[in-house]
Formats: structure tokens, C-alpha cells, sequence
């Protein structure tokens, strides 16, 4: 243990180029041994959300109703530093408020179980995004060899979360995960060409040395953008027959996990808000910044790629703003707001995460931050094409 209390021991040693088994296929339905329950389809979560709204209603006295809030955070690598300073500043703002659901995508899916277990955590989810291990342990001498999986080692995101998700953190994940509320993580499954959700809780209430394992596991293949790290496997069995199965980022097949349409059924249902949001955090820029693009090819590829997931954000918000403006359903997004000083995703250098780190702690404290996207009244055409233009009001 360091001082904070964190657990200093090196990750598990892993083999990388052995060969895989085979995926399951068509209608196979594979499981992890020990961990049956823990995964869900994008079209099962949907009925899990209402079936938490009801459970964590119903242990409520009706005198003091439920405040359902959700929160989803987004990908965005470097730009993490973001959403930490924007939890942290809720903190000392003392307007955070208590997450029913916390879901997370590549580095928000880091971040996410910070966020689920609320203000006690902030000094190590602080130090996981501005303590200088990102940019020791993503450096360029931390390449991996030609011809791997990744541009990194496979170790390399092990080593970055090993200090911070520990035992004791999964053990208090379990302990929420008891009290009703929950935690989803998301990651793509790269055979089935699908996003996978893990419910997490009820992994940590495993309360062995497999769940803080496979705990581990699920939070690096989610982060685990494909060609800068290896995938991440799977072992699972079906009828007694073992499969593997490889998983990427999570942001690969959703870039956002929101769930608008479960909040709706449990509004229809007759559950009340009593207050309680939907918030969004985007570890990203969502507005375009026109600058000079080098010609050298990491700098095409950087530039491409944050291009593709700029677009990606802005239609998936979009469609949620336009879905939740028509419902009646609350909605705040935070943002990173554009400066040239950021650098881009891939920048772990630690004095910029820093800065991005306590600019977002700053404006957490005051007005301002959150905003509410609805669509283009000016824009052309049905619905669906207008909400991909959003207009971000506060």
C-alpha cells in the first residue's frame, strides 16, 4: 500500500500472442463460468433500468420519494481529466448528487466507478487522472513491439488502473450494488459486432478473487480502443464446450449508454422524478475547431479519428435531446469547451491534464456548466435529421 491507501502490487502477468479458441456462434449462448447473470443485451438493459427505477422506489417510504438520477460518461482518453474535475467540483460545490445508474464507456468507464461510489472516493479518482501514471505509463518507451495488437503492451492499461481498483473499492461497489443502485459498463463484443453491458455490482458481490479479476478485466476492455490497445478475452463455455470471445472499446458500438426510453416506461408506469435527470458527461469537444491538420501520419490519424468521434457524440445526443424534449424527460450534458491548450485525446502529458482537470473543477462550482441540447428548430427536414444539429442551451 501507498500512502492514500492504494494497491501497489503489479498486475498479473498475460500472454499475448498465444492463439485464441473460437468465438460462439449463431445462437450459441456462452457464458462465464461463476458469472452467468452479470451481462446484458442493449435491448435487456433496457428493462433492467425500469426494473432498478421500481426496486429502488419501492424501498422508499412514500413520504420521501426517490430522486432518480442517471449519469452517463463518455470516452475521450486524456480528456477524462474532464469528467474527474467536473465530479470532483460537484463535490466541493455540494451539488452532486446521488446516481441511481452509473454508466460508463472506455475511460468513463474508469472513471464511472468513482462516480457510482460518490465524494469519498475523489482524492484517488484525482489521483488516477492528474497523479503523472498516465503519462509514465503511456509514454512512447512503453510501445509495444511491431506487428502486436496494439500500439501499446497489453499490460499497459492493467498498470494504470491496478493502484486505484482495488479490493476495497469493488468491495464497496458490492455494497451499493446491494443497496439497489447500479453500476454498467459497456464494451463491444468484436465477433458479434455488438455492444455487451456488465453489470458490475453484482460482479463485485462475487466477493472472490475471479470478480475483482474479471472487475478488472471488464474496465480495460472497455478502454481498450482498438489498434492503440490489445482486445481484451473472454473465456466462456456453452454445453460444455469453451469459447473466447474478444472485446474492444465500448465507445466502438455505442459511443453513449443513456437509456431515455427505459426512464420513459417507468415515467409511464407511474414513477415520479421527484427532480431527478438524466446528465451526460462528454470527455470530448463537441464543437467543430477548425485548426491546420499536420501532414505527417499520426497527425491525420489523430485528427480523423477525434473528427469521427466529435460526430459520432453530437449525433448520439442529438437523438437523445430530441427524445427526452418530446417526453418531457429532464437532460443535462457537460462538455469540454474548446482551447487550444488541451492538446488532443491521445495527449496524456500530465501538466495538461492538470489544467484540464482543475478547469473543469472551477466551472463545476459555479453556473453554467451543465447545458440542455434540443433540436434545430431551423434545421431542415424530419426530426431525426434536425436533432443531429442540436442547439445547446443552458
Amino acid at each position: 500500500m501507498d500512502d492514500h491507501g492504494l494497491s501497489m502490487r503489479p498486475p498479473p502477468k498475460r500472454t499475448l500472442f498465444r492463439a485464441r479458441l473460437p468465438a460462439p456462434g449463431r445462437g450459441v449462448d456462452a457464458t462465464i463460468a461463476g458469472f452467468e447473470d452479470v451481462r446484458l443485451s442493449p435491448e435487456q438493459a433496457e428493462d433492467f433500468l425500469v426494473a432498478t427505477a421500481e426496486r429502488l422506489a419501492a424501498a422508499r417510504p412514500p413520504s420521501a420519494p426517490a430522486e432518480f438520477n442517471i449519469l452517463a460518461i463518455s470516452g475521450g482518453a486524456a480528456g477524462g481529466a474532464f469528467g474527474a474535475g467536473v465530479l470532483v467540483g460537484m463535490t466541493r460545490a455540494g451539488t452532486r448528487p446521488t446516481f441511481a445508474i452509473v454508466t460508463g464507456v472506455s475511460t468513463g468507464a474508469l472513471m464511472a466507478p468513482f462516480a457510482f461510489l460518490g465524494s469519498a472516493w475523489d482524492e484517488r479518482l484525482t489521483a488516477a487522472y492528474t497523479g503523472g501514471l498516465a503519462a509514465e505509463v503511456l509514454g512512447l518507451r512503453r510501445l509495444a513491439p511491431a506487428f502486436g495488437a496494439g500500439l501499446f503492451r497489453p499490460e499497459a492499461l492493467e498498470q494504470l488502473i491496478d493502484p486505484f481498483i482495488d479490493e476495497a473499492l469493488i468491495a464497496a461497489v458490492a455494497n451499493e450494488h446491494h443497496l439497489g443502485r447500479r453500476l454498467l459498463i459497456t464494451t463491444t463484443d468484436l465477433d458479434r459486432q455488438r455492444s455487451c453491458i456488465w453489470n458490475m455490482g453484482a460482479i463485485a458481490s462475487r466477493r472472490d478473487v475471479r470478480a475483482v479479476t474479471l472487475f478488472r478485466d471488464i474496465l480495460v476492455a472497455s478502454a481498450s480502443l482498438p489498434g492503440v490497445f490489445p482486445p481484451r478475452r473472454f473465456s466462456c463455455e456453452a454445453e460444455g464446450v469453451v469459447y473466447e470471445e474478444m472485446h474492444v472499446d465500448g465507445g466502438v458500438a455505442a459511443p453513449l449508454f443513456i437509456m431515455p426510453e427505459a426512464l420513459l416506461r417507468w415515467k409511464r408506469r407511474g414513477g415520479d422524478l421527484q427532480g431527478g435527470r438524466i446528465y451526460v458527461i462528454v470527455n470530448t469537444v463537441l464543437e467543430q475547431a477548425p485548426r491546420t491538420t499536420a501532414t505527417n501520419l499520426a497527425s491525420i490519424l489523430l485528427r480523423s479519428f477525434d473528427t469521427m468521434l466529435r460526430f459520432s457524440y453530437r449525433n448520439a445526443l442529438g437523438h437523445a435531446a430530441t427524445f427526452c424534449a418530446a417526453n418531457d424527460l429532464p437532460f443535462s450534458v457537460a462538455t469540454i469547451p474548446e482551447d487550444p491548450r488541451n492538446g488532443h485525446m491521445m495527449s496524456f502529458d500530465t501538466d495538461g491534464m492538470r489544467r484540464v482537470f482543475d478547469s473543469s473543477v472551477e466551472r463545476a462550482q459555479r453556473a453554467g456548466l451543465w447545458v440542455t441540447p434540443v433540436p434545430d428548430a431551423n434545421a431542415q427536414g424530419d426530426a431525426p435529421d434536425a436533432a443531429l444539429n442540436p442547439v445547446w442551451l443552458a
